[in-house]
């Protein structure tokens, strides 16, 4: 790996993900425009992720290490952010896909240095890459706005409006400077930590399609969904207690009743959409 630190740190946080991997690794490798490292982690995977990684090894713009068992994603995400040397940073998950140029397009955005998080609309598919929804995301938040706006419109929305690790980038500082990926809201991990940056500064959209999601049984069963909702109102409480200028307790009425409502449209989805997903 280069000694001079890169504009943009791509990390993957892997963990079982030996029939994917490879697409994710050569989706961000494929990119240019814009200087940039990857950086991937295993979770102590048992089905060869490891091995998949290591064709990688020989790039220059590579960097492959491991994250001890235990500690769920929160472990494994903190971990491979830690080794990030870049001003600005991307997670992407080790099943996901990101689109030519979108690394150097929300670079850009995040040229001006009040913007520190930018996120784009994604494809969600199935786990055999078909499409289940196409242009997805930014409901709502499609122009440049205060951070502490995109929050508030997210948790009134009762949903992640700016979609999952692939689809935003944010400044690095940012993100260490709120102490990294938060962990105390599990199944929000990804939007209760942008909403953090995103106090930091303002959010810029990239209105492009710029990443592919893979959806799995695993990730919409019921269970999910139900503590997902929970999990969620426990988020909004959060942001009220500790910033209170951001949500009003109208705003928190709101979203707490819209998060419950989205949790009952998952479940159904789940059910209609059950044998894709596996």
């Amino acid at each position: 790996m280069s000694s001079a630190a890169p504009l943009v740190s791509v990390v993957i946080p892997a963990y079982n993900n030996a029939k994917t991997i490879a697409e994710t690794m050569t989706s961000v490798l494929d990119q240019d425009g814009v200087e940039f490292e990857l950086i991937v982690a295993d979770h102590s995977s048992s089905d060869g992720t490891r091995a998949e990684m290591e064709r990688f090894a020989d790039d220059p713009r590579v960097q492959l290490t491991g994250t001890p068992s235990g500690g769920g994603a929160p472990r494994n995400w903190n971990r491979v952010t830690e080794l990030a040397r870049g001003e600005l940073i991307k997670l992407v998950c080790g099943d996901d896909i990101l689109r030519p140029g979108t690394l150097a397009r929300q670079a850009a955005l995040l040229n001006d240095p009040k913007a520190v998080l930018t996120a784009c609309r994604r494809d969600i598919v199935d786990a055999n890459g078909r499409t289940l929804m196409a242009g997805w995301g930014l409901r709502g938040i499609q122009r440049r706005m205060p951070g502490a706006l995109a929050v508030r419109a997210a948790v009134r929305a009762g949903s992640n409006l700016f979609g999952e690790p692939a689809s935003v980038m944010m400044r690095t500082a940012a993100l260490r400077e709120v102490g990294g990926w938060f962990g105390e809201f599990p199944y929000l991990i990804d939007q209760a930590t942008y909403s953090q940056v995103l106090l930091a500064g303002d959010f810029v959209p990239d209105t492009e399609v710029g990443a592919t999601f893979r959806m799995s049984a695993s990730q919409w069963s019921v269970a999910l969904t139900k503590a997902q909702s929970a999990q969620a109102r426990g988020f909004h409480h959060w942001v009220r207690q500790h910033h209170p200028e951001v949500l009003s307790p109208l705003d928190l009425a709101i979203g707490d009743s819209r998060a419950w409502a989205m949790a009952r449209a998952r479940r159904v989805s789940y059910k209609i959409l059950e044998r894709r997903m596996r």
